[in-house]
Protein backbone atom coordinates (compact mmCIF):
# COMPACT_ATOMS: atom_id res chain seq x y z
CA UNK A 1 0.00 0.00 0.00
CA UNK A 2 1.22 3.45 -0.69
CA UNK A 3 2.85 5.80 2.18
CA UNK A 4 -0.65 8.23 1.74
CA UNK A 5 -3.04 5.45 2.89
CA UNK A 6 -0.93 3.43 5.77
CA UNK A 7 -0.66 4.33 9.20
CA UNK A 8 3.19 4.08 11.30
CA UNK A 9 1.70 1.31 13.54
CA UNK A 10 -0.10 -1.08 9.98
CA UNK A 11 3.38 -0.53 8.56
CA UNK A 12 5.31 -2.10 11.22
CA UNK A 13 3.12 -5.37 11.49
CA UNK A 14 3.66 -5.84 7.25
CA UNK A 15 7.51 -4.55 7.20
CA UNK A 16 9.74 -7.07 5.78
CA UNK A 17 12.05 -7.00 9.27
CA UNK A 18 8.81 -8.09 11.07
CA UNK A 19 7.81 -10.48 8.84
CA UNK A 20 11.39 -12.37 9.15
CA UNK A 21 11.50 -11.93 12.60
CA UNK A 22 8.04 -14.08 12.62
CA UNK A 23 9.31 -17.13 10.48
CA UNK A 24 12.76 -16.90 12.86
CA UNK A 25 10.25 -16.73 15.92
CA UNK A 26 8.28 -19.55 14.04
CA UNK A 27 11.61 -21.85 13.47
CA UNK A 28 12.86 -21.74 16.88
CA UNK A 29 9.26 -22.10 18.82
CA UNK A 30 9.57 -25.73 16.51
CA UNK A 31 12.57 -26.66 17.60
CA UNK A 32 11.51 -25.67 21.08
CA UNK A 33 8.72 -28.53 20.89
CA UNK A 34 11.07 -31.00 19.00
CA UNK A 35 13.29 -30.33 22.61
CA UNK A 36 10.27 -31.16 24.61
CA UNK A 37 9.91 -34.36 22.60
CA UNK A 38 12.92 -35.23 23.07
CA UNK A 39 14.68 -35.29 19.45
CA UNK A 40 16.60 -32.15 20.16
CA UNK A 41 18.87 -31.31 22.46
CA UNK A 42 17.98 -28.28 25.22
CA UNK A 43 21.62 -26.56 24.49
CA UNK A 44 21.39 -26.67 20.67
CA UNK A 45 17.77 -25.26 21.38
CA UNK A 46 19.32 -22.43 23.67
CA UNK A 47 21.95 -21.64 21.02
CA UNK A 48 19.33 -21.35 18.28
CA UNK A 49 17.53 -18.97 20.96
CA UNK A 50 20.52 -16.80 21.60
CA UNK A 51 22.35 -16.59 17.92
CA UNK A 52 19.58 -16.82 15.03
CA UNK A 53 19.36 -13.64 13.47
CA UNK A 54 17.75 -12.35 10.58
CA UNK A 55 19.77 -10.38 8.07
CA UNK A 56 18.00 -8.84 5.27
CA UNK A 57 20.35 -8.22 2.60
CA UNK A 58 21.80 -11.65 2.85
CA UNK A 59 18.45 -13.17 2.49
CA UNK A 60 17.71 -11.01 -0.60
CA UNK A 61 20.96 -11.99 -2.29
CA UNK A 62 20.80 -15.92 -1.56
CA UNK A 63 17.37 -15.26 -3.44
CA UNK A 64 18.70 -14.13 -6.27
CA UNK A 65 20.56 -17.41 -6.87
CA UNK A 66 17.65 -19.63 -5.11
CA UNK A 67 14.55 -17.86 -6.63
CA UNK A 68 13.36 -19.52 -3.33
CA UNK A 69 12.31 -17.23 -0.21
CA UNK A 70 12.17 -19.42 2.53
CA UNK A 71 15.21 -21.46 1.30
CA UNK A 72 17.08 -18.40 1.48
CA UNK A 73 15.80 -17.17 4.65
CA UNK A 74 16.90 -20.68 6.15
CA UNK A 75 20.43 -20.48 4.85
CA UNK A 76 20.95 -16.79 5.77
CA UNK A 77 19.43 -17.58 9.31
CA UNK A 78 22.21 -20.89 9.14
CA UNK A 79 24.92 -18.42 8.41
CA UNK A 80 24.64 -16.96 12.01
CA UNK A 81 24.32 -20.47 13.92
CA UNK A 82 26.98 -22.81 14.62
CA UNK A 83 26.41 -26.76 14.54
CA UNK A 84 22.80 -26.29 15.91
CA UNK A 85 21.87 -24.73 12.48
CA UNK A 86 20.99 -28.16 11.25
CA UNK A 87 17.73 -28.05 13.11
CA UNK A 88 16.57 -24.92 11.52
CA UNK A 89 13.40 -26.00 9.48
CA UNK A 90 13.42 -29.58 10.73
CA UNK A 91 10.86 -31.27 9.28
CA UNK A 92 8.89 -28.36 8.59
CA UNK A 93 7.95 -27.70 4.67
CA UNK A 94 8.14 -23.98 3.37
CA UNK A 95 4.70 -23.35 4.02
CA UNK A 96 4.18 -24.69 7.45
CA UNK A 97 6.18 -21.27 8.22
CA UNK A 98 5.25 -19.11 5.76
CA UNK A 99 1.48 -20.04 6.04
CA UNK A 100 1.82 -19.64 10.24
CA UNK A 101 3.75 -16.68 9.98
CA UNK A 102 1.13 -14.59 8.42
CA UNK A 103 -1.88 -15.90 10.58
CA UNK A 104 0.52 -14.61 13.49
CA UNK A 105 0.90 -11.27 11.18
CA UNK A 106 -2.79 -11.06 10.73
CA UNK A 107 -3.53 -11.21 14.46
CA UNK A 108 -1.16 -8.03 14.82
CA UNK A 109 -3.03 -6.65 12.03
CA UNK A 110 -6.28 -7.68 13.52
CA UNK A 111 -5.52 -6.07 16.63
CA UNK A 112 -4.71 -2.82 14.99
CA UNK A 113 -8.75 -3.31 13.09
CA UNK A 114 -10.18 -4.11 16.65
CA UNK A 115 -8.98 -0.97 17.87
CA UNK A 116 -10.03 0.81 15.06
CA UNK A 117 -13.91 -0.56 15.49
CA UNK A 118 -14.04 -0.14 18.64
CA UNK A 119 -13.08 3.69 18.53
CA UNK A 120 -15.57 3.95 15.29
CA UNK A 121 -18.31 2.22 17.30
CA UNK A 122 -18.12 4.51 20.26
CA UNK A 123 -18.06 7.76 17.84
CA UNK A 124 -21.08 6.66 16.31
CA UNK A 125 -23.19 5.88 19.06
CA UNK A 126 -22.47 8.98 20.51
CA UNK A 127 -23.76 10.81 17.44
CA UNK A 128 -26.65 8.54 17.74
CA UNK A 129 -27.73 9.92 21.41
CA UNK A 130 -26.77 13.47 20.55
CA UNK A 131 -28.64 14.01 17.31
CA UNK A 132 -31.36 11.40 18.23
CA UNK A 133 -34.02 14.71 18.45
CA UNK A 134 -32.74 16.21 15.74
CA UNK A 135 -35.44 16.29 13.00
CA UNK A 136 -34.44 16.33 9.05
CA UNK A 137 -36.38 15.20 6.55
CA UNK A 138 -36.29 11.66 5.03
CA UNK A 139 -35.89 10.96 1.73
CA UNK A 140 -36.66 8.20 -0.57
CA UNK A 141 -35.11 7.82 -4.01
CA UNK A 142 -33.52 11.11 -3.26
CA UNK A 143 -37.32 12.73 -2.92
CA UNK A 144 -38.63 14.55 0.24
CA UNK A 145 -40.28 11.23 2.01
CA UNK A 146 -41.41 11.92 6.06
CA UNK A 147 -39.95 13.08 8.85
CA UNK A 148 -36.96 11.57 10.87
CA UNK A 149 -34.22 12.32 12.62
CA UNK A 150 -30.75 12.81 12.10
CA UNK A 151 -30.02 10.69 14.98
CA UNK A 152 -32.15 7.63 13.21
CA UNK A 153 -29.38 7.77 10.69
CA UNK A 154 -26.47 7.53 13.16
CA UNK A 155 -28.33 4.37 14.96
CA UNK A 156 -28.43 2.31 11.96
CA UNK A 157 -25.26 2.77 10.71
CA UNK A 158 -24.08 1.94 14.79
CA UNK A 159 -26.42 -1.27 14.54
CA UNK A 160 -24.28 -1.85 10.80
CA UNK A 161 -21.38 -1.55 12.63
CA UNK A 162 -21.83 -4.23 15.23
CA UNK A 163 -23.04 -6.34 12.54
CA UNK A 164 -19.95 -5.66 11.02
CA UNK A 165 -17.80 -6.20 13.69
CA UNK A 166 -18.90 -9.59 14.42
CA UNK A 167 -18.32 -10.62 10.94
CA UNK A 168 -15.14 -9.55 11.07
CA UNK A 169 -14.30 -11.16 14.50
CA UNK A 170 -15.67 -14.27 13.50
CA UNK A 171 -13.43 -14.08 10.00
CA UNK A 172 -10.44 -12.55 12.40
CA UNK A 173 -10.25 -15.31 14.65
CA UNK A 174 -10.95 -17.75 11.42
CA UNK A 175 -7.94 -16.61 9.73
CA UNK A 176 -5.33 -16.42 13.19
CA UNK A 177 -4.01 -19.89 12.33
CA UNK A 178 -1.01 -22.32 11.73
CA UNK A 179 -0.62 -25.16 10.36
CA UNK A 180 2.89 -27.38 10.78
CA UNK A 181 1.87 -30.61 9.34
CA UNK A 182 4.57 -31.41 7.21
CA UNK A 183 5.04 -31.23 2.58
CA UNK A 184 1.11 -33.03 1.86
CA UNK A 185 -0.36 -32.38 5.79
CA UNK A 186 -0.18 -35.88 6.90
CA UNK A 187 2.18 -35.38 9.44
CA UNK A 188 4.44 -37.25 8.36
CA UNK A 189 7.91 -35.83 9.29
CA UNK A 190 6.80 -33.80 12.52
CA UNK A 191 4.41 -34.52 15.26
CA UNK A 192 1.29 -32.79 15.51
CA UNK A 193 2.72 -31.20 19.21
CA UNK A 194 4.75 -29.17 17.48
CA UNK A 195 2.10 -27.88 15.78
CA UNK A 196 0.01 -27.34 19.20
CA UNK A 197 2.85 -26.05 20.75
CA UNK A 198 4.10 -23.38 17.73
CA UNK A 199 0.17 -21.98 17.70
CA UNK A 200 -0.23 -21.93 21.45
CA UNK A 201 2.55 -19.93 21.73
CA UNK A 202 1.84 -17.01 19.34
CA UNK A 203 -1.46 -16.91 20.09
CA UNK A 204 -2.97 -18.57 17.11
CA UNK A 205 -4.99 -21.46 16.83
CA UNK A 206 -3.83 -24.80 15.07
CA UNK A 207 -6.44 -25.54 11.72
CA UNK A 208 -8.11 -28.93 12.44
CA UNK A 209 -6.65 -30.02 9.03
CA UNK A 210 -4.82 -28.71 6.11
CA UNK A 211 -3.03 -30.04 3.04
CA UNK A 212 0.53 -28.27 2.21
CA UNK A 213 -1.70 -24.99 3.03
CA UNK A 214 -4.44 -23.43 5.14
CA UNK A 215 -7.73 -23.74 2.91
CA UNK A 216 -7.96 -20.74 1.79
CA UNK A 217 -11.41 -19.88 2.46
CA UNK A 218 -10.73 -18.93 5.80
CA UNK A 219 -8.61 -16.09 3.80
CA UNK A 220 -11.40 -14.84 1.34
CA UNK A 221 -14.20 -14.90 4.06
CA UNK A 222 -11.04 -12.96 5.71
CA UNK A 223 -11.15 -10.50 2.67
CA UNK A 224 -14.72 -10.13 2.17
CA UNK A 225 -15.13 -9.21 5.57
CA UNK A 226 -13.12 -6.24 5.51
CA UNK A 227 -14.85 -5.36 2.12
CA UNK A 228 -17.97 -5.29 3.58
CA UNK A 229 -16.72 -2.73 6.77
CA UNK A 230 -15.39 -0.55 3.78
CA UNK A 231 -18.65 -0.64 2.29
CA UNK A 232 -20.34 0.42 5.27
CA UNK A 233 -17.89 3.21 5.35
CA UNK A 234 -18.75 3.95 1.74
CA UNK A 235 -22.67 3.81 2.23
CA UNK A 236 -22.36 6.62 4.70
CA UNK A 237 -19.69 8.72 3.08
CA UNK A 238 -22.03 8.87 0.47
CA UNK A 239 -24.97 10.10 2.76
CA UNK A 240 -22.69 12.83 3.66
CA UNK A 241 -21.97 13.65 0.02
CA UNK A 242 -25.37 14.00 -0.63
CA UNK A 243 -26.14 16.22 2.42
CA UNK A 244 -23.46 18.40 2.10
CA UNK A 245 -24.70 19.33 -1.82
CA UNK A 246 -25.38 23.48 -1.82
CA UNK A 247 -29.31 22.55 -1.96
CA UNK A 248 -29.31 20.76 0.67
CA UNK A 249 -26.73 21.46 3.24
CA UNK A 250 -27.86 19.75 6.42
CA UNK A 251 -24.23 18.23 7.22
CA UNK A 252 -20.27 19.39 6.17
CA UNK A 253 -17.19 17.71 6.47
CA UNK A 254 -15.16 20.13 8.93
CA UNK A 255 -13.09 22.75 6.45
CA UNK A 256 -10.11 24.22 8.50
CA UNK A 257 -8.42 27.78 8.00
CA UNK A 258 -6.17 26.90 5.77
CA UNK A 259 -7.52 24.50 3.54
CA UNK A 260 -8.14 24.39 -0.08
CA UNK A 261 -11.34 23.48 -2.14
CA UNK A 262 -10.55 24.14 -5.51
CA UNK A 263 -7.08 25.38 -7.44
CA UNK A 264 -9.71 27.28 -9.34
CA UNK A 265 -12.61 28.36 -7.35
CA UNK A 266 -11.39 30.03 -4.04
CA UNK A 267 -15.33 29.72 -2.30
CA UNK A 268 -15.59 25.82 -2.92
CA UNK A 269 -15.53 23.28 0.44
CA UNK A 270 -15.64 20.49 -0.75
CA UNK A 271 -16.75 16.73 1.09
CA UNK A 272 -12.76 15.61 -0.38
CA UNK A 273 -12.81 13.22 2.96
CA UNK A 274 -15.96 11.16 1.70
CA UNK A 275 -15.12 11.06 -1.60
CA UNK A 276 -11.88 9.48 -0.94
CA UNK A 277 -13.73 6.70 1.28
CA UNK A 278 -15.92 6.38 -1.38
CA UNK A 279 -12.95 5.44 -3.93
CA UNK A 280 -11.13 3.44 -1.35
CA UNK A 281 -13.88 1.38 -0.59
CA UNK A 282 -13.89 0.22 -4.15
CA UNK A 283 -10.61 -0.53 -4.00
CA UNK A 284 -11.50 -2.99 -1.06
CA UNK A 285 -14.01 -4.72 -2.66
CA UNK A 286 -11.58 -4.96 -5.45
CA UNK A 287 -9.74 -7.56 -3.63
CA UNK A 288 -12.33 -9.74 -2.93
CA UNK A 289 -12.36 -11.52 -6.86
CA UNK A 290 -8.72 -12.76 -6.27
CA UNK A 291 -9.23 -13.77 -2.59
CA UNK A 292 -11.92 -16.04 -3.99
CA UNK A 293 -10.09 -17.54 -6.63
CA UNK A 294 -7.19 -18.11 -4.33
CA UNK A 295 -9.49 -21.31 -2.75
CA UNK A 296 -9.13 -23.34 -5.74
CA UNK A 297 -5.36 -24.71 -5.83
CA UNK A 298 -4.40 -27.86 -8.10
CA UNK A 299 -4.42 -30.91 -5.43
CA UNK A 300 -2.16 -30.41 -1.81
CA UNK A 301 -0.95 -27.34 -2.99
CA UNK A 302 0.26 -24.91 -5.66
CA UNK A 303 1.77 -21.05 -5.30
CA UNK A 304 -0.78 -19.02 -7.22
CA UNK A 305 -2.23 -17.69 -4.43
CA UNK A 306 1.03 -17.19 -3.07
CA UNK A 307 1.23 -13.54 -5.17
CA UNK A 308 -1.91 -12.60 -5.10
CA UNK A 309 -1.63 -12.53 -0.90
CA UNK A 310 1.71 -10.90 -0.81
CA UNK A 311 -0.33 -7.94 -2.33
CA UNK A 312 -3.88 -8.68 -0.42
CA UNK A 313 -3.59 -9.04 2.52
CA UNK A 314 -1.12 -6.14 3.46
CA UNK A 315 -3.22 -4.10 1.26
CA UNK A 316 -6.33 -4.57 2.62
CA UNK A 317 -5.93 -4.09 5.81
CA UNK A 318 -3.52 -1.40 5.62
CA UNK A 319 -6.41 0.15 3.92
CA UNK A 320 -9.29 -0.58 5.87
CA UNK A 321 -6.98 1.31 9.15
CA UNK A 322 -6.59 4.09 7.35
CA UNK A 323 -10.40 4.33 6.08
CA UNK A 324 -11.62 3.25 9.46
CA UNK A 325 -9.51 5.94 11.25
CA UNK A 326 -10.06 8.66 8.82
CA UNK A 327 -13.38 8.20 8.80
CA UNK A 328 -13.28 8.38 12.61
CA UNK A 329 -12.12 11.78 12.32
CA UNK A 330 -14.81 12.72 9.51
CA UNK A 331 -17.63 12.02 12.14
CA UNK A 332 -15.92 13.37 15.21
CA UNK A 333 -15.40 17.12 13.68
CA UNK A 334 -18.97 16.84 11.44
CA UNK A 335 -20.26 19.96 10.95
CA UNK A 336 -24.62 19.86 11.61
CA UNK A 337 -26.82 22.35 10.35
CA UNK A 338 -30.46 22.05 12.27
CA UNK A 339 -31.91 25.14 11.28
CA UNK A 340 -31.04 24.11 7.34
CA UNK A 341 -32.49 20.82 8.76
CA UNK A 342 -35.90 22.52 9.62
CA UNK A 343 -35.87 25.15 6.71
CA UNK A 344 -35.31 22.05 4.21
CA UNK A 345 -38.48 20.01 6.03
CA UNK A 346 -40.79 23.37 4.95
CA UNK A 347 -40.02 23.50 1.06
CA UNK A 348 -42.65 21.10 -0.05
CA UNK A 349 -45.21 22.83 1.73
CA UNK A 350 -46.71 20.18 3.66
CA UNK A 351 -46.98 17.56 1.26
CA UNK A 352 -44.72 14.96 3.55
CA UNK A 353 -47.92 14.66 5.51
CA UNK A 354 -49.54 13.36 3.32
CA UNK A 355 -49.55 9.27 4.55
CA UNK A 356 -51.22 10.81 7.89
CA UNK A 357 -54.08 11.97 6.12
CA UNK A 358 -54.80 9.40 4.36
CA UNK A 359 -54.96 6.96 7.53
CA UNK A 360 -57.20 9.65 8.81
CA UNK A 361 -59.50 9.13 6.23
CA UNK A 362 -59.30 5.28 6.34
CA UNK A 363 -59.58 5.13 9.78
CA UNK A 364 -63.22 7.23 8.98
CA UNK A 365 -64.57 4.88 7.04
CA UNK A 366 -62.78 5.35 3.45
CA UNK A 367 -61.56 2.70 1.55
CA UNK A 368 -57.74 3.38 0.59
CA UNK A 369 -58.47 3.05 -2.80
CA UNK A 370 -61.07 6.49 -2.34
CA UNK A 371 -58.83 7.92 -0.15
CA UNK A 372 -55.51 7.62 -1.68
CA UNK A 373 -57.27 9.01 -4.95
CA UNK A 374 -59.09 12.25 -2.87
CA UNK A 375 -55.41 13.03 -0.84
CA UNK A 376 -53.39 12.39 -3.94
CA UNK A 377 -55.44 14.81 -6.17
CA UNK A 378 -54.77 17.70 -3.78
CA UNK A 379 -50.94 16.82 -3.08
CA UNK A 380 -50.24 17.28 -6.69
CA UNK A 381 -52.32 20.65 -6.89
CA UNK A 382 -50.13 21.77 -4.47
CA UNK A 383 -46.82 20.27 -6.20
CA UNK A 384 -47.53 21.65 -9.09
CA UNK A 385 -48.84 25.29 -7.80
CA UNK A 386 -46.45 25.07 -5.03
CA UNK A 387 -48.60 26.40 -2.92
CA UNK A 388 -49.51 24.73 0.86
CA UNK A 389 -51.06 21.28 1.29
CA UNK A 390 -52.84 21.39 4.36
CA UNK A 391 -54.58 24.87 2.93
CA UNK A 392 -55.97 23.02 -0.12
CA UNK A 393 -57.28 19.97 2.54
CA UNK A 394 -58.87 22.57 4.55
CA UNK A 395 -60.77 23.81 1.43
CA UNK A 396 -61.71 20.19 -0.07
CA UNK A 397 -65.11 19.98 1.01
CA UNK A 398 -65.39 15.90 0.30
CA UNK A 399 -62.08 15.74 2.81
CA UNK A 400 -63.62 17.92 4.91
CA UNK A 401 -66.82 15.95 5.14
CA UNK A 402 -64.92 13.34 6.97
CA UNK A 403 -62.70 15.43 8.90
CA UNK A 404 -62.62 18.06 11.24
CA UNK A 405 -60.27 21.11 11.25
CA UNK A 406 -58.93 19.55 14.59
CA UNK A 407 -57.69 16.73 12.73
CA UNK A 408 -56.36 18.64 9.85
CA UNK A 409 -54.14 20.20 12.30
CA UNK A 410 -53.18 16.90 14.03
CA UNK A 411 -51.63 15.58 11.03
CA UNK A 412 -49.73 17.77 10.44
CA UNK A 413 -48.20 17.57 13.71
CA UNK A 414 -44.10 16.32 13.45
CA UNK A 415 -44.46 14.91 16.89
CA UNK A 416 -46.51 11.91 14.87
CA UNK A 417 -43.39 11.08 13.21
CA UNK A 418 -41.16 10.64 16.82
CA UNK A 419 -43.08 8.91 19.10
CA UNK A 420 -41.47 5.19 18.15
CA UNK A 421 -37.76 6.60 18.53
CA UNK A 422 -37.53 5.67 21.50
CA UNK A 423 -38.81 2.28 20.85
CA UNK A 424 -36.38 1.71 18.07
CA UNK A 425 -33.33 3.14 20.54
CA UNK A 426 -34.37 0.80 23.35
CA UNK A 427 -34.07 -2.13 20.55
CA UNK A 428 -30.76 -1.09 19.84
CA UNK A 429 -29.94 -0.57 23.71
CA UNK A 430 -28.43 2.69 22.54
CA UNK A 431 -30.21 4.52 25.90
CA UNK A 432 -33.61 4.49 28.11
CA UNK A 433 -33.97 8.13 28.31
CA UNK A 434 -37.46 10.08 26.83
CA UNK A 435 -37.56 11.81 24.22
CA UNK A 436 -38.04 15.73 24.06
CA UNK A 437 -40.23 16.36 21.13
CA UNK A 438 -39.55 19.29 18.71
CA UNK A 439 -41.36 22.23 18.66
Amino acid sequence: MIDRYTTKEMARVWSQQNKYEAWLEIEILAAEAWMKLGKIPQKDVQALRKNAKVNIDRLLEIEEQTHHDVIAFTRSVSETLRDEKKWVHYGLTSTDVVDTANGYLLKQANDLLRADFNQLIETVKTLALRYKTTVMIGRTHGIHAEVTTLGLKFAALYDELLRQQHRFETAAKEVEAGKMSGAVGTFANINPFIEEYVCQQLGIQAQPISTQVLPRDLHAAYIASLALVATTIERFATEIRHLQRTEVGEVAEFFSSTQKGSSAMPHKRNPITSENLTGLARVMRGYVTPAMEDISLWHERDISHSSVERIILPDATTLLDYMMKRFNKLLTNLQVDEQRMKQNIQITNGLIYSQHVLLMLIDKGLSRETAYDLVQREAMKSWENKDSFKERLLNNKEIMSHLSTKEIEEAFDINYHLQQVDAIYRRLHLDNKDMIFWN
